[in-house]
């Protein structure tokens, strides 16, 4: 066991260990005083047998027989002495074999183990911490965030208010602080007046209570934080948070997004000011089969970002092949989109209601965003006080295929599984996909884990809650990121580095090289230039808009530097 003025410290400072060292104490002082009278005892008892021992050996023989050795070496000749000795005996094993372990282990042992823990688990963060993100709670989007931030080079701490569980997530290699999520002074320990972000991912009522505490620390951090009610947005705003999150609403929308079945034509998926990211079906259109340089959809004025194959990104090369489920990641205006439109907008039409498996928070989101775009649904739901709309919505469980035949899956050109059960939505997409092999299966995965498995089961689109969160956190602190599309594609801004300047797009061989794609230039004015043509010249002063995942960003200033 290794000793330490820390653990020591951190031991004798709870109030459990204190009332625990005098129990001990006190049970040293019953043990001491048995092995004296004993002592004593032995000694008159020998004297009438007619021995005569020192002190010493009173001593010694008592221990001895108490603690079962008995080298036999002194004994007793009467009765009285024998009986005496069991006595001892009897004594010595309750005492030592049984109590004394009992004891050192619950009074002494499991503390100190507990202290030496706490002393690893810091209390409070160096004065000199900065630039931190402050996350309140252990789940799947702070997870997801965790891996983000340490990706991206961001310090963080996890503020735990359970010792155990502190301890626990420590040994496990987060960086973990004890304390309480209701006390000022916690955050203050945590240096909240120098952190980059607080990130609170709790219930809306402990999110509201994170929020008041940090304002009473300090008035100017961002405070970003959850909410699935939407009264608790106006609360949270109250307490002092700077950014409300309602997940369950944001996954919806972006579920709905996602669905471009039933037509070939563009459907915006982003926007920044006149620049807007937009996906399309090549499903059924003269897309398929051929390459984007056969394609020519440049001459559209649009520019293909990449190609998703069943879950699987893409960026796009002149030499991409557009297959018969393939959909076109594109960027440009709303005229280019426009051009775009007008050119597919007689393909692969189909008027049949999309099918959304789920009723909860998510799923009537995904159904309100639909309706917003004029797209009819119908809706599968177990709990009829989740239906949003009786006409549209089938009560029944939807893992019974004559539920889901029944609510249109055979029709449907689309299908949204919405349920919070990820072991379900696997499920439910294996389902889907084998009974209906060209329908645009969109699924929600709550944990991280299950994005691949999903696609493996056949989904088109799998979109993470904790990804969603992490992400919309993540760009609070990442000013340059704009918009995350989907699962592995974002938007973000970058200057021009020194060793682009002066130099075209076709020079510069950013899409070859990264994988990122140029989609537009802000001149140092506003102006946004969408889709500049190959023999645009970059200049020192501009700003790019790059669409890529994560990997080619780092690949991109890796090659080209900031």
């Amino acid at each position: 066991m290794k000793f330490s003025t820390s653990h020591i410290l951190a031991f004798l400072r709870q109030r459990p260990n204190q009332r625990n060292m005098r129990s001990l104490l006190k049970f040293t002082g019953v043990l001491v005083f048995l092995v004296v009278l004993y002592s004593v005892l032995f000694h008159f008892i020998m004297m009438k047998e007619g021995q005569s021992h020192s002190w010493m050996t009173g001593f010694y023989w008592t221990l001895t027989v108490m603690s079962t050795l008995g080298f036999g070496d002194i004994t007793f000749e009467s009765d009285l002495g024998r009986a005496f000795s069991m006595l001892v005996l009897v004594t010595g094993i309750v005492f030592l074999l049984i109590l004394l372990p009992f004891t050192i282990i619950q009074f002494f042992y499991a503390p100190w183990v507990e202290a030496q823990a706490a002393a690893r688990t810091p209390r409070e963060l160096p004065p000199t911490t900065s630039g931190h993100v402050i996350l309140t709670r252990h789940g799947p989007v702070s997870t997801a965030l965790i891996r983000k931030l340490e990706y991206s080079g961001y310090p963080y701490v996890l503020l735990v208010a359970d010792f155990e569980e502190a301890s626990r997530l420590h040994d496990m290699g987060l960086l973990v602080m004890f304390g309480a999520l209701d006390d000022p002074e916690t955050y203050r320990l945590a240096r909240a007046q120098s952190a980059a972000l607080v990130a609170a991912t709790n219930d809306d009522v402990a999110n509201t209570n994170v929020a008041f505490m940090v304002r009473q620390v300090t008035e100017h951090v961002p405070i970003v934080a959850t909410a699935t009610d939407p009264i608790s947005t106006l609360i949270l705003e109250r307490a002092g948070a700077t950014q409300i999150l309602r997940l369950g609403e944001m996954m919806g929308r972006s579920l709905a997004r996602c669905m471009v079945g039933g037509d070939a034509v563009t459907h915006e998926v982003g926007r920044l000011d006149k620049l807007i990211l937009a996906e399309a079906n090549a499903h059924r259109t003269p897309l398929v089969g051929k390459s984007l340089r056969e394609n020519r959809v440049r001459d559209l004025g649009v520019t293909v970002i990449g190609l998703w194959e069943r879950g699987d990104f893409h960026p796009a090369t002149p030499d991409s092949v557009v297959g018969e489920h393939t959909i076109l990641v594109l960027a440009g205006s709303a005229e280019q989109l426009a051009n775009y439109d007008e050119a597919f907008v007689i393909y692969n039409v189909s008027v049949k209601p999309v099918l959304i498996i789920g009723g909860g928070r998510v799923g009537r989101a995904a159904a309100e965003a639909l309706q917003a775009r004029g797209v009819e649904w119908r809706m599968v739901e177990l709990d009829p006080a989740h239906a949003p709309d009786p006409k549209r919505c089938l009560i029944g469980d939807a893992r019974d295929p004559e539920v889901l035949r029944e609510a249109g899956l055979f029709d449907a050109p689309a299908v949204l599984v919405t349920t919070h059960d990820d072991p379900l939505n696997i499920y439910l997409t294996i389902y889907c996909r084998s009974v209906r092999p060209d329908i645009q299966i969109i699924s929600r995965a709550t944990f991280e884990q299950n994005i691949e498995t999903l696609h493996h089961a056949g989904a088109d689109f799998v979109h993470s809650y904790a990804s969603m969160g992490a992400v919309s956190i993540f760009n609070q602190i990442r000013g340059d990121r704009i918009v995350t599309v989907t699962e592995g594609l974002d938007i973000f801004r970058l200057r021009v580095p020194p060793s682009l300047a002066d130099k075209t797009l076709v020079e510069c061989g950013v899409r070859e090289a990264t994988g990122c794609t140029i989609v537009a230039l802000r001149d140092p004015d506003g102006e946004l230039i969408i889709n500049p043509p190959a023999d645009a010249v970059l200049r020192a002063d501009q700003e790019m808009v790059v669409a890529g995942s994560e990997e080619s960003e780092t690949k991109f200033l890796q090659q080209f530097g900031e």
